[in-house]
């Protein structure tokens, strides 16, 4: 039975652009919206000068006259507007994947029909240009969407992660994100990939990230199910350049909580390490990182190759390391897309937020598990944000109370199940 709430009637309805020009629809710039979205006219022509598509959630202009429009979230069996429109254009609310049926009747008679089908039709999605691990996490999905829905997808990202992907994705089409207003305008469909603030945006997304999880948000809001998928990695140069058994680690993020803080975690670490017979590489892109009183350098002991180097050279070192050692950050979420075992250290979010391992280090007994918490919203702007302790003796107790001896332990773990042993040579074997 299709119902029709005022909660549901998410649609507002704008005069109609000109065909000639690609206006920017204000009453599509809803808060949180990515920035410099430019509509454009709908790309679907239909009957009676009725044209439609689904750029940036689901649009039908009509002419002049007396036109009842009606959409349907067809899953959902609901109908999310039903109303007479002149000359306008309707746009609807929901920005994410929608199966919507678009309707539209002149007096009782429909003229116009469709649902949602986005076969053999191209579909654009952009990822966020900057970030490392939120792509890794969120790729996989563009590819199930292409296969669940045998559409033509084109692809935004930026391109020294695209070479990542590249190889192995030979059915996905790139566009650079400069070349977007170009190519998106002539899209069936489109869709911004990310996490919305404030979190409580559901304009862009039907589901709280801080619920579901890093990776997981992005197939609730493509409509796909909600399982764990690694993206394929492309390694372009897979040769062996050290002979010596190595750990690879990458101990800087984007904000202080997301370090770990033990004052003497990394020390102890790779003393340790190095004492198993490892030799310990850093991998970062930055040898120094912070903000004010809050830098944080390059652990003592580690090798340095850090440096704002091409990606692939980082795959080429994490493809031969024994395992990786990190935060929840971006070099993390690539060492356990090229299937290394990866010991995660992260205490400001639960475990559900990254990936699954067997080797995730946490200390319940400490305050944690911020950036999952609904009650607290991330300040991107603030660099020391600790939103439960800051400013007190117990800021960043989340990972400072995450002891080396932890960590060591988690490692020695990882060691035995994977049967590791940097002393047997080069017969030995992961």
């Amino acid at each position: 039975m299709l119902i029709e709430t005022e909660a549901e009637a998410e649609v507002v309805a704008v005069p109609a652009p000109s065909l000639s020009a690609t206006p920017d629809h204000p009453a599509a710039a809803m808060p949180g919206a990515p920035s410099m979205v430019d509509t454009g006219p709908p790309s679907c022509a239909g009957p009676y000068g009725i044209r439609y598509d689904f750029n940036y959630g689901c649009r039908v202009q009509v002419p002049a006259g007396d036109w009842r429009v009606r959409l349907t979230d067809i899953e959902a069996d609901v109908v999310l507007f039903d109303e007479i429109v002149n000359d306008g254009t309707v746009n609807s609310l929901k920005k994410y994947f929608v199966r919507f049926r678009i309707e539209v009747l002149r007096g009782d008679e429909c003229v116009f029909e469709h649902d949602y089908d986005a076969a053999g039709q191209q579909v654009y999605m952009r990822l966020p240009v900057g970030t490392l691990g939120d792509i890794i996490a969120w790729f996989p999905y563009v590819d199930e969407f292409r296969k669940k829905h045998r559409c033509k997808m084109l692809v935004s990202m930026g391109k020294d992660i695209w070479t990542l992907f590249a190889a192995c994705y030979p059915e996905l089409h790139y566009v650079a994100p400069e070349d977007e207003s170009t190519l998106r305008p002539q899209c069936y469909a489109s869709y911004f990939l990310g996490i919305f603030f404030p979190c409580d945006d559901r304009t862009h997304q039907p589901t709280d990230f801080r619920v579901s999880g890093l990776q997981k948000t992005i197939p609730f809001l493509l409509g796909l199910a909600p399982v764990e998928r690694r993206p394929r990695i492309a390694i372009e140069d897979p040769t062996r350049r050290i002979t010596e058994p190595y750990v690879v680690i990458a101990a800087q993020s984007s904000s202080q909580c997301k370090y770990w803080n033990h004052p003497t975690g990394w020390y102890e670490l790779i003393k340790q390490l190095k004492a198993m017979g490892y030799r310990v590489l850093c991998i970062d892109r930055q040898h120094a990182h912070g903000e004010k009183l809050l830098w944080n350098l390059i652990p003592y002991g580690s090798e340095d190759f850090t440096g704002d180097l091409p990606l692939q050279e980082r795959v080429s070192l994490l493809h031969h390391a024994d395992f990786f050692i990190g935060l929840s950050s971006g070099l993390s979420w690539l060492a356990w897309a090229l299937h290394k075992p990866v010991v995660v250290i992260s205490g400001f979010t639960h475990p559900h937020n990254e990936f699954e391992t067997a080797y995730r280090v946490i200390n319940f007994h400490a305050c944690n598990s911020c950036w999952n918490d609904t009650g607290v919203e991330f300040n991107h702007g603030d660099f020391a944000w600790c939103p439960r302790h800051a400013g007190t003796e117990r800021q960043f107790e989340c990972s400072r109370l995450i002891t080396p001896r932890q960590v060591i332990r988690t490692v020695e773990t990882l060691m035995t199940d994977l049967d590791l042993d940097p002393r047997r040579g080069p017969e030995r074997s992961l």
